[in-house]
């Protein structure tokens, strides 16, 4: 995801193909070659919530998901290039409880899955010389950005381009995969999801963002409208129904709250940063206003859930080590709102200071150490790039 209007070689014993033994092990063995618990297996095998007499009842469907849920962030994103079925089937086969799809509109109207509607980096548009004037600058949400662009091209010639990694320095032998799959529509995914959840005998859930909702508005590409129409068709407009809804922006949650009664998460970025939707209609609040008592219960007259950077709930010093934890999730929990927090991943890059191994990025730290210390802290679900990672520190997190 990377949220804030965005959520954003691995370690030796990590290679592609081991990667995919692992995730069809998990699957095949009901989560066995993982160590994971029989509850756990059958989560990983239905890619949902463990469904038992005892949890059959009148809670809305998501409070009966595995706590914290392990949210696979655009699929398993770390072992395939973001946002392609190949990503979304392996974090299902290796156990995801729900997985998640950013979705962005092509010229003629389809949503797609994508996590911006700059191309550049993901597709292998830049090698198409038939699309070179396709190229473009444009400010979205207040950015300056120079590439290819969604909505300049139809559902048709999009699907002429194939995906690949996005942070190849990083994530080297995930380009092994560069050109496999092509830009997957989300009513593609919902028919995977449907056919996969029949042959599992478990809902696969899902979590859905709009992205950048306000500047598609304008360019009367309106998301929710188009987004509700789909969840209608596929059964996934209903209090119960296995997925969330995500925003940055509050009032594209609100426009979708009227539209459907699915689980609805207000995505949180910096402190100190303004949703794109309040600076264009000079609503003054920041999203440091929005995390305290208040403001919680004003998104909790509309949402479920809120989907904060991490950091909103441990923050980081200038050197990047984790500080003292905020009263968030307490707050959170007190105005009825779930937490899925935002991003967690095994390389160094990304990790706290605190958990980092050595100093090259692309090496794997001590992830699990940073799982536990999140998971430590209440949360509800946490959205990970690596959901083999996140389900072995979910267990062990249960053991204890």
């Amino acid at each position: 995801m990377t949220h804030g209007g965005t959520k954003d070689g691995a370690a030796a014993g990590t290679s592609p193909a081991r990667r995919s033994l692992l995730g069809a092990a998990v699957f095949g063995a009901g989560g066995a070659a993982l160590g994971l618990s029989a509850t756990t297996a059958h989560a990983a095998q239905g890619g949902g919530a463990t469904v038992t007499t005892a949890s059959r009842g009148h809670r809305p469907a998501h409070r009966r998901l595995p706590v914290p849920a392990i949210i696979a962030h655009r699929g398993a994103s770390g072992y395939r290039p973001e946002h392609t079925l190949g990503s979304y089937q392996l974090a299902l086969d290796m156990g995801a409880h729900v997985i998640e799809q950013d979705l962005v509109p092509t010229k003629d109207g389809h949503l797609v899955c994508r996590h911006e509607n700059d191309i550049t980096g993901t597709t292998d548009v830049a090698d198409h010389p038939e699309f070179a004037s396709r190229r473009a600058t444009k400010t979205v949400d207040g950015v300056s950005t120079t590439g290819w662009f969604t909505e300049d091209f139809t559902l048709a010639e999009l699907k002429t381009l194939r995906a690949k990694e996005r942070i190849a320095t990083i994530r080297q032998e995930n380009t092994l995969y560069d050109g496999r799959w092509s830009v997957p529509t989300f009513e593609e995914v919902l028919r995977w999801a449907d056919q996969e959840g029949r042959r599992r005998g478990a809902e696969v859930w899902l979590h859905v963002e709009t992205k950048h909702p306000t500047y598609f508005r304008g360019l009367g590409l309106g998301l929710e409208e188009r987004l509700a129409k789909l969840l209608r068709r596929y059964g996934r407009h209903r209090h119960d129904s296995a997925v969330f809804l995500q925003s940055f922006e509050p009032s594209s949650i609100q426009r979708l709250g009227k539209l459907v009664d699915s689980p609805l998460v207000v995505l949180l970025s910096a402190a100190h940063t303004r949703p794109w939707d309040f600076e264009v209609a000079g609503d003054p609040r920041t999203v440091a206003d929005l995390v305290k008592p208040k403001g919680l219960r004003w998104m909790a007259g509309f949402a479920q859930g809120i989907g904060p950077t991490a950091d909103l709930i441990i923050p980081r010093d200038a050197d990047g080590a984790l500080g003292t934890p905020t009263t968030l999730v307490r707050d959170a929990h007190r105005s009825g709102l779930v937490l899925h927090p935002y991003t967690m991943r095994n390389e160094n890059a990304f990790l706290p200071a605190d958990f980092r191994r050595g100093s090259d990025p692309a090496a794997y730290g001590d992830a699990f150490g940073a799982f536990r210390t999140y998971f430590e802290q209440g949360i509800d679900g946490i959205f990970t790039d690596m959901p083999d990672t996140g389900l072995l520190a979910f267990e062990d997190f249960r053991r204890r």
